[in-house]
């Protein structure tokens, strides 16, 4: 399976993922229309939230607009997506994504630019066994 893993030790807050992330999918530097989020955990830690592709959302979906590729990503079909925001709603870790200037959830689809554009390698697209 293909995921983001995350080094949150490694993590200086700089936000370089999140804009990378929000300008490749809707070309603005938005936090609120990334993929991926950052949280403050105390003074000098930060959480890095991306999807686990654990596909809890694809179970969810009435409109079967979810699925999982052959490298174990879960992909939205956007032709099939109703914007019911079920998968939203399911997801355990709170990484499918919704915005109110978005008419389809969206989320991690361990794409990668993230990682090549993270400053402190705290970000790598790994292939793990399911």
């Amino acid at each position: 399976m293909k995921v983001l893993k995350t080094y949150e030790e490694k993590c200086i807050s700089c936000s370089t993922c999140v804009t990378a992330c929000s300008n490749l999918y809707f070309k603005e530097d938005d936090p609120e229309k990334s993929c991926i989020e950052l949280f403050p955990q105390g003074k000098d830690n930060f959480k890095l939230s991306v999807c686990n592709q654990c596909g809890t959302c694809v179970e969810a979906c009435p409109a079967e607009a979810l699925s999982i590729t052959k490298q174990g990503v879960v992909m939205i079909n956007k032709k099939l997506c109703s914007g019911c925001y079920v998968c939203v709603d399911a997801c355990p870790t709170n990484n499918m994504r919704m915005h109110p200037e978005v008419i389809l959830p969206f989320k991690c689809i361990a794409c990668g630019l993230c990682a090549r554009e993270c400053p402190a390698d705290a970000l790598e697209v790994v292939k793990e066994d399911n």
